[in-house]
């Protein structure tokens, strides 16, 4: 795919499919407003390391969309996927740096609004993402690339960022 198109595609769908799930769903759960469930000795702390989790959220997300669209030539679409595999930027520590994104926002929510409500979200929403990777994303990603994703997936994990830089 061009990288015009790509880019036109991979912010609409940033848009859509993130902007929904971190932004829109925790909004109608908790309508954004900021409640108390332990004293400001505690509260404060937890917020301002939410409003953290948000915005590294976010730059981790527009630097996964900018390469799959730079490095991937594709769009993180299932159906308009990347011609290259990307490993590069963010992926070289975790496969699936998105996905930890949004969970990172969507827990920094729950930190600065004081919503368990969110947290139920957080271990509801993991169900589905972690069976569309394991049972989608990983065998098409093997289907498509072969040695070179099972060799990158033998080398970086999933979920956990690994602290040194995978190195192909």
């Amino acid at each position: 795919m061009r990288r015009t198109p790509a880019a036109v595609v991979s912010a609409a769908f940033f848009a859509a499919a993130p902007g929904t799930v971190a932004v829109l769903v925790p909004y109608w759960i908790s309508g954004w407003r900021m409640r108390g469930p332990f004293p400001d000795p505690v509260m404060i702390p937890l917020r301002a390391l939410g409003a953290i989790l948000v915005l590294a959220g976010l730059a981790v997300l527009v630097d996964a969309f900018v390469r799959f669209v730079l490095e991937g030539l594709g769009t993180p679409i299932p159906v308009a996927p990347p011609d290259r595999l990307v490993i590069g930027g963010l992926y070289r520590y975790v496969r699936n740096p998105m996905y930890v994104a949004v969970f990172a926002a969507v827990l920094g929510q729950a930190m600065i609004f004081g919503d368990p409500w969110i947290l139920v979200y957080a271990a509801v929403l993991a169900i589905p993402v972690y069976s569309f990777v394991r049972w989608y994303e990983e065998p098409d990603l093997r289907r498509r690339f072969g040695a070179d994703y099972d060799a990158y997936r033998s080398h970086v994990p999933g979920w956990w960022p690994r602290v040194h830089p995978y190195q192909p």
